[in-house]
């Protein structure tokens, strides 16, 4: 069952991947804010009628849920926006390149400390090569 996850894992990847290209172009036509904001409000539409029709919680008890969790938003809208304006200017490949090294560095701090409730693993010397080394490829593929 597991293998199913990391396939998961990759599509999401490369559907990221053509979301920067996609919306770096769209982003010319009507403006980069307007682009984020364009993705949020089809991206509400349409996990809106997914919660409508599919949804099992109770969307009423996010007031009782720990308020840094409620963060998601706003670093949804950092992540895009920063994709958005990024893209144009050094292209799909370094952008997501460098996006999975922020995303390395900060997931390694996070489990390092157990932080957000996620459980405690210790930094070790193969995480740090495994940065280091996609950080040479960032740098190669520029």
């Amino acid at each position: 069952m597991r293998p199913i996850y990391y396939l998961l894992a990759l599509l999401a990847g490369a559907a990221l991947s053509f979301e920067g290209a996609i919306y770096a172009e769209l982003g010319k036509s009507i403006g980069q804010v307007e682009t984020s904001f364009y993705n949020f409000a089809m991206g509400t539409i349409i996990v809106g009628l997914l919660w409508l029709f599919f949804g099992k919680g109770d969307i009423t008890h996010v007031r009782r849920a720990p308020k840094w969790s409620l963060l998601g938003g706003l670093l949804g809208v950092v992540y895009l926006t920063s994709i958005v304006v990024s893209v144009p200017f050094v292209g799909v490949g370094v952008t997501m390149v460098a996006v999975i090294i922020g995303q390395l560095i900060m997931s390694m701090v996070i489990e390092h400390y157990g932080w957000l409730g996620s459980e405690p693993t210790r930094v070790n010397k193969e995480k740090v090569f495994a940065v280091l080394a996609m950080t040479v490829s960032l740098l190669l593929i520029q």
